[in-house]
């Protein structure tokens, strides 16, 4: 299949497949009540996972109401059960993922998300990859794989015997595909890979499982066989289903249909159908970690080879085939990196197509989108996002923000809206997760694109021989703390749980507003994901700058919304201002591109889209192997491309820079100087929303990410726009009173903690039920804060003094601030602690006279549970709560009454007017309780720091009204 057709794949899967189910956008409009309370379609979601169906429907209506009294959105259902070490327990003929048992649990689930307005997503098999009971290794739906055997044979003798076997053991019923004879090239061997002479590959013909051949004289030679055979792979930690599921081939469409048709008659009764339409979501598939010491292989594949690249596969197959993942022959370094390519780009057409594409279609029918991982093999991932409802990435596996917006970018060129996130699966952090930890790793993600976070995960409460605090799917994991998390009432930290999916819930919503806007669209050659490669100089230079950037792949340039207009790529979606190319990092930084791909970027060149190539291209190539006069063709496409005024070519990365700005390619954000500061854009009409963090590119960048205090410049869509700053913690929405008005843009200050965000949204005067204020506002003040009230402005400081404020018609105002109190330390407080045990809980009372860490007090050295300080003060005016370290969840009540959500990366709290007694709740997480109840599976744990550790400080301010 040529380019063109992939494009035309891809352009009909996003302008048909996906409108019956397109719901209409989530937007919190300019709603103050929608901000402050956010529509189930956007609170986060929970991997719930099941020990296969040993649950109690009962139960699973109670775990339903737990989720929503939490404040989340849905559960993905997921056969799960890692932890469970003896599988005798399991009975997967009773309690097996497909039982009838299952089927009650799930009609169960559906019914009590319906009453509650949850949605459930269904994972597409029992844990992962898909598999399904009606099939065995040897059948036509089963993974299949290429194994290959060889034997030497010296030049000008005779080889007769059996067919070489393969070298790596598998399955027993294996179909000889062909045989082969090649001759050892050393100038063409590499370190691991044996050197042959692609010249001199020939068929050997085999009769009855043997072989005779006479090898030339010159040389010594290689006879290979190619074994085409099931892998017999099955799902993780098994057995779920009686007879045991082994994975489906995902490549061929009667691989999917094996998946098909077992939903339709086993797991499709009545009762699930009819729920489905109330309560469903998405069927869900995790990542594709097809797993072979050989090829990945699909029945047909030579066929479907020619058909697509117009050339025989069979003799490229010596430096095509794998053993233990690794290359084995090589040809020249050039000729096969092409042809490996072109085996991959086949394999990744035939996933999106035969698997994604006709999932997809069906899971539509049954009225559910698809939400997949499109990832784990070497497959274009950009291209399978645009496939996807919902493309998935992960927290565990992402190596840094990159792999995130290679998703994003087919997202977002597809039209769809949300790109989702398995969040917070950390190795060896069970029960030992902080949710400061996983709120420092998804800031950053969100900036990247994601809108959408799954949490991982939640475990149903029991399971056989689970023992306190109740099944968790992975852990232990082989004897020892696994990864984390199992969420829920069991974790003290869910005590203050609906503040943290508040917070995540109006994330999700501020980044589904209206359209998303990227500065840049990176054109990979290969779509790979889950690399940690980023782009040249954007990755590493220009988004500490304020630049943005997504990838895209070729077949997305077939899309409907990849057109220019006004100079914009993509310009009723992420409206790229610029397209950046370089060579393919995937194979050797080659400057590759089909000839579809160049005629494309002369046609964006012509109408006014600036391009900006890194390499030399003046001798670019094909990806795949050449067909005759295509490299020629290419070449002249590109020499006719270079010469468009829109297009600049540089050799180095520290040129890029210089050839955005000749082209008069801006960033929509800029940076007063470099910041480990991320942010995104999406426009609503003529609002602009930002979500601002101090995030980080990687999980532990060095050195480590530090607090910011710097300006940035935020464009605007509405001329006359004015900032409002949206609290994703409180809900409050207020407009700020110090800012730039710059032309099309309005530069303020950004101070974060690291991991801490924000939203600033940029519209017309009077949105989110803000009066409609025509005084000035203040674009300069020596104040430490200025605030509206009413019409009026107000000043606020710590400490008395005459202080000078600039307003934006040009005016200069003095305010004075009376006597202000001196902060004051608070190190002594009365604590209570709830003790969570296995044999239940135990109340612990003690009087502090300075704060410390749980463990370096004797009583609580080995306690987890939910601590209560409490104090007493005399406050008479304004002042600030500084909570200083806590670990980890808190809340603070003044006077008995609860206060707003604390921001748990910055616990700040403004108190109000007066206070007489103060109590912080603090939260932990269960680690150091389960270090001594469980001491085989986690006496290895690090005893943590729990409680609030401060130092604690009451910072008084006193206010001043602003003369107008």
């Amino acid at each position: 299949m040529n380019d063109l057709t992939r494009r035309g794949f891809l352009a009909s899967a996003a302008t048909t497949t996906v409108l019956a189910l397109a719901a209409p956008p989530a937007s919190a409009g300019t709603s103050p009540s929608r901000w402050a309370r956010p529509g189930g379609r956007v609170r986060p979601m929970v991997r719930w996972w099941w020990p296969d169906a040993h649950v109690d429907p009962a139960e699973i209506r109670r775990e339903i109401d737990q989720l929503a009294d939490a404040g989340f959105g849905g559960a993905e259902i997921a056969a799960v059960h890692h932890s469970i070490r003896d599988k005798s327990v399991l009975d997967p003929a009773g309690h097996g993922w497909g039982t009838p048992a299952w089927n009650a649990a799930v009609v169960a689930a559906l019914d009590q998300a319906a009453r509650r307005g949850l949605t459930i997503d269904l994972t597409i098999g029992p844990s992962w990859p898909a598999a399904v009971p009606t099939i065995t290794p040897g059948s036509e739906a089963a993974v299949k794989e290429l194994a290959h055997g060889s034997v030497a044979v010296a030049g000008g003798t005779t080889y007769a015997g059996e067919v070489p076997p393969p070298a790596v053991a598998g399955h027993p019923v294996r179909k000889l595909l062909l045989v082969q004879a090649a001759r050892i090239e050393p100038a063409h061997s590499t370190r691991d890979e044996t050197g042959l002479d692609p010249a001199s590959v020939v068929e050997v013909s085999a009769d009855g499982g043997r072989v005779s051949w006479t090898a030339p004289a010159e040389g010594e030679w290689l006879l290979i066989s190619y074994w085409e055979r099931g892998s017999g792979q099955r799902p993780e930690s098994g057995p779920h289903t009686a007879p045991e599921s082994y994975v489906v081939d995902h490549f061929s469409r009667a691989g999917t249909r094996a998946v098909i048709d077992f939903w339709e008659s086993t797991l499709l009764t009545p009762a699930v159908r009819r729920l489905l339409k109330r309560a469903g979501g998405a069927l869900f598939e995790d990542s594709i970690e097809i797993e072979t010491d050989a090829l990945p292989w699909t029945p047909g594949l030579l066929a479907e080879f020619r058909r697509r690249r117009g050339y025989d596969l069979a003799p490229f197959l010596p430096v095509i085939v794998l053993r233990d993942e690794d290359q084995v022959f090589s040809f020249d370094a050039a000729l096969t990196r092409h042809a490996r390519k072109d085996y991959w780009d086949t394999i990744s057409e035939l996933f999106n197509e035969n698997h994604l594409a006709m999932l997809r279609d069906w899971a539509h029918s049954i009225g559910l989108r698809l939400r997949a991982q499109p990832y784990g093999l070497r497959t274009d991932a950009i291209a399978s996002a645009a496939v996807l409802d919902v493309a998935e990435g992960e927290s565990l596996g992402f190596k840094n923000l990159d792999d995130y917006r290679c998703l994003a970018g087919g997202r977002d060129l597809a039209g769809r809206e949300v790109l989702s996130c398995e969040a917070g699966a950390y190795q060896g952090g069970a029960y030992t997760t902080t949710w400061k930890k996983l709120l420092r790793t998804m800031g950053g993600a969100y900036a990247a694109g994601l809108n959408q976070t799954v949490l991982h995960g939640f475990s149903y409460a029991t399971a056989p021989g689970a023992g306190w605090p109740g099944f968790a799917a992975f852990t232990p994991y082989n004897g020892t703390a696994g990864y984390a998390e199992s969420w829920g009432p069991r974790q003290p930290t869910w005590r203050h749980i609906t503040d943290i999916s508040g917070y995540f819930a109006r994330i999700h919503q501020a980044m589904r507003e209206g359209t998303p806007r990227a500065d840049v669209a990176v054109l990979r050659q290969t779509g790979y994901t889950k690399t940690g490669l980023g782009a040249g100089w954007f990755t590493g230079s220009g988004v500490p700058l304020g630049w943005t950037h997504q990838f895209i792949s070729g077949p997305l340039l077939g899309l409907p919304a990849a057109r220019v207009a006004r100079g914009r790529l993509a310009p009723s979606g992420p409206a790229y201002k610029a397209l950046f190319v370089e060579g393919d990092k995937f194979y050797a930084n080659e400057c590759t591109m089909t000839v579809e791909v160049a005629r494309r970027l002369l046609e964006y060149a012509g109408a006014g889209l600036p391009i900006v190539l890194l390499g030399d291209w003046r001798a670019a190539s094909v990806p795949g192997v050449a067909r005759d006069g295509e490299n020629e063709r290419l070449r002249a496409l590109v020499a006719e491309l270079l010469a468009r005024p829109t297009v600049r070519m540089v050799t180095a990365q520290a040129d890029v820079p210089a050839a955005l700005d000749a082209l008069g390619v801006r960033p929509d954000v800029r940076y007063a100087t470099a910041s480990t500061l991320l942010h995104a854009r999406r426009v609503a009409g003529d609002v602009d929303y930002y979500y601002l963090v101090n995030g980080k590119h990687v999980e532990n960048p060095k050195p480590p990410t530090a607090p910011i205090d710097h300006e940035v410049t935020l464009a605007r869509t509405a001329r006359d726009g004015v900032p409002y700053l949206l609290d994703p913690w409180t809900g409050r929405i207020q407009r700020l009173a110090r800012y730039v008005a710059d032309g099309d843009g309005i530069r303020l200050r950004v101070t974060l903690l690291p991991g801490e965000s924000t939203v600033v949204a940029i519209g017309r005067p009077g949105l989110f039920g803000t009066p409609a204020r025509t005084s000035p506002h203040v674009v300069a003040t020596d104040a430490d804060l200025v605030r509206f009230d009413g019409d009026a402005l107000v000043i606020r400081a710590s400490r008395a003094g005459t202080y000078t404020t600039t307003l934006s018609d040009g005016r200069t105002v003095t305010s004075v601030i009376g006597p202000v109190p001196e902060p004051v330390a608070l190190p002594s407080w009365r604590l209570e602690v709830t003790d969570r045990r296995p044999d239940g809980t135990v109340t612990h009372r003690l009087d502090l006279d300075r704060l410390a860490p749980w463990s370096e007090i004797p009583e609580l050295a080995d306690v987890s549970g939910v601590g209560v300080y409490t104090t007493g003060v005399r406050l008479e005016g304004g002042a600030y709560l500084e909570l200083g370290e806590v670990t980890d969840t808190c809340r603070v009540l003044v006077d008995g009454r609860r206060l707003d959500p604390v921001n748990q990366l910055h616990p700040v709290v403004d108190l109000g007017r007066a206070a007489k007694t103060l109590q912080v709740e603090v939260a932990t997480p269960l680690g150091n309780r389960l270090r001594v109840a469980d001491p085989a599976v986690y006496g290895g744990l690090t005893r943590q720091q729990y409680g609030l550790l401060g130092p604690v400080r009451l910072v008084p301010y006193g206010e001043a009204r602003v003369a107008l």
